[in-house]
């Protein structure tokens, strides 16, 4: 697989290198996220959290406060921020040479991350669709943004996802968002498919093995493919036997260019990419 472009983005004057993918631990401090594994709300809960992340091997900590679990309760702005700021001060004054991701859609929760608790990155689960607001705002702060593809809301998007074209429409709503934020004067910006958001089963399994064809962008990918739906549905297995084939899909994904992979096992992650690199380089 080829990595002729830049794979260097600023994570707070900071440079981190995606020429080696990376991985993106998950701290979710929600009450309903999907996988309890990864479900944190105590301020020791957090700390430890953070800290099994760093030791494990990640280079980002993803913070959310907002469940984007199908079916999920949307919660107001107001608790969004509330459930966030206690989780980063800890982070701040645990881990401040951590590199902090924030999950969330709304940019006025982007903003207070970044300028009042120095996270580094926004990951928008909705490319922009849910907040108009966002893309103005990320490029104001000039921070790394992920955007991500999804159809729908999380409140909705399992509903009856559908497209007369999978990969064409993707790539549309991608073309079209990476034209307008790149004349908007956006330095860094990261792409995720969007595995299980508004896909079915064999929407995913479609996106994964085309993945490589996302490098016409000329953009770092970012998958998240861990312990999710299209594992557990296709296997019969509960979401806490899903890690052996988490393992194997970011296995595929990696071998076709994902240069981050969010997740809820770091170690085994970290061991997966270290692996796929010996090959790749031999």
């Amino acid at each position: 697989m080829s990595r002729s472009f830049s794979k260097i983005i600023n994570v707070n004057g900071r440079l981190l290198d995606l020429s080696y993918p990376q991985v993106m631990g998950v701290l979710n401090i929600t009450p309903d996220s999907f996988y309890s594994g990864c479900r944190v709300q105590t301020d020791q809960a957090i700390a430890d959290r953070a800290r099994q992340i760093l030791d494990e091997g990640a280079s980002i900590i993803d913070v959310g406060a907002y469940s984007s679990r199908p079916n999920a309760e949307d919660i107001s702005p107001e608790e969004e921020k509330k459930r966030l700021r206690p989780a980063l001060k800890i982070l701040n004054e645990n881990h401040p040479d951590a590199i902090i991701s924030v999950d969330t859609f709304r940019a006025d929760v982007a903003e207070m991350c970044v300028k009042e608790y120095g996270v580094a990155i926004v990951n928008d689960i909705s490319g922009g669709e849910m907040d108009k607001k966002m893309f103005n705002t990320v490029v104001s702060l000039q921070v790394p943004y992920i955007m991500q593809h999804m159809q729908g809301t999380p409140q909705n998007m399992q509903d009856t996802p559908h497209y007369e074209n999978l990969l064409k429409e993707t790539f549309l709503y991608f073309a079209e968002k990476i034209q307008k934020l790149s004349e908007k004067g956006l330095n860094d910006l990261i792409i995720d498919p969007g595995f299980g958001f508004g896909k079915t089963l064999d929407h995913n399994y479609e996106l994964l093995n085309h993945l490589e064809d996302f490098r016409i962008f000329e953009l770092p990918i970012l998958v998240g493919l861990s312990r999710k739906s299209m594992i557990t549905k296709l296997l019969g297995i509960p979401t806490s036997e899903a890690l052996n084939g988490t393992t194997v899909v970011n296995t595929i994904a990696l071998q076709k260019g994902a240069d981050i992979i969010r997740v809820h096992d770091v170690k085994e992650a970290v061991q997966t990419v270290k692996i796929v690199e010996k090959c790749r380089n031999k």
